[in-house]
C-alpha cells in the first residue's frame, strides 16, 4: 500500500498534466495552422487566383437588366461603323465623409452601335446626365484608384447609360478626361 500512496502524490499527477498540456497545445497549434491554410486557400479561390473559371454572382438587378436588354447584340452592333457622342463635362463632389472637399472632373464619349441610336441618346441625354451625376456624387477617391477603379467606373456608367437609353445600345464608354482632386 505504501507504494500505491507514492503514485498518488501531487508530483506524479503534475507530470501527467504537463504531458497532457503539451499535447493539447500541439493539437491546438496544428488545428490553428490548418484553419489558417484553409482560409487562405478559400480567399485565393474566391478571388480567382486559384481554380478554374471565375464566375461572378448575378444579382436580381442584373437579371432584370438581362430581361430588358436591348434587342441588338453587341456583335450585331459592331458590324457597322461606330458613332461617337460626347456628353458635357461632369464636375462633382466626391463622398469624403469629412469636411475636406474632393472633386472629380470627367469628360465622357459614348460609342454608339449605330447612327439610329444617336437620336435616342440625344433625346434621353438629361436622364443620362442625371444618372451619371447621382452615381459620381456617391464615389470616394479610393473607388477610383488605379486602372481597376477606372474599369469599375466604366462598367457602372455603361450599365447606367444602356438602361437609360434602351432600346438603343451604347457599346463603350470612352474617357476623354478624368481628374480627381
Amino acid at each position: 500500500m505504501a507504494s500505491d500512496d507514492e503514485n498518488d502524490t501531487p508530483e506524479a499527477s503534475g507530470e501527467e498534466e504537463g504531458g497532457n498540456r503539451k499535447g493539447k497545445r500541439l493539437i491546438l497549434i496544428i488545428v490553428g495552422l490548418l484553419a489558417l491554410l484553409g482560409a487562405g486557400g478559400a480567399g485565393l479561390y474566391f478571388s480567382g487566383m486559384l481554380g478554374g473559371k471565375k464566375e461572378e454572382a448575378v444579382t436580381s438587378d442584373e437579371k432584370k437588366d438581362e430581361k430588358t436588354a436591348p434587342a441588338k447584340s453587341v456583335e450585331e452592333a459592331k458590324k457597322g461603323d461606330p458613332v461617337f457622342f460626347e456628353l458635357p463635362e461632369f464636375i462633382n463632389n466626391l463622398n469624403t465623409g469629412s469636411t475636406q472637399a474632393s472633386f472629380i472632373k470627367v469628360t465622357v464619349i459614348l460609342e454608339l452601335a449605330s447612327p439610329e441610336d444617336l437620336k435616342r441618346v440625344e433625346q434621353m441625354q438629361p436622364r443620362v446626365i442625371d444618372d451619371f451625376n447621382t452615381y459620381l456624387r456617391e464615389l470616394r477617391a479610393s473607388d477610383l484608384a488605379g486602372s481597376a477603379g477606372l474599369e469599375r467606373l466604366r462598367e457602372e456608367l455603361l450599365r447606367r447609360v444602356n438602361k437609360a437609353v434602351e432600346p438603343a445600345l451604347v457599346n463603350n464608354i470612352l474617357f476623354k478626361e478624368i481628374i480627381v482632386q
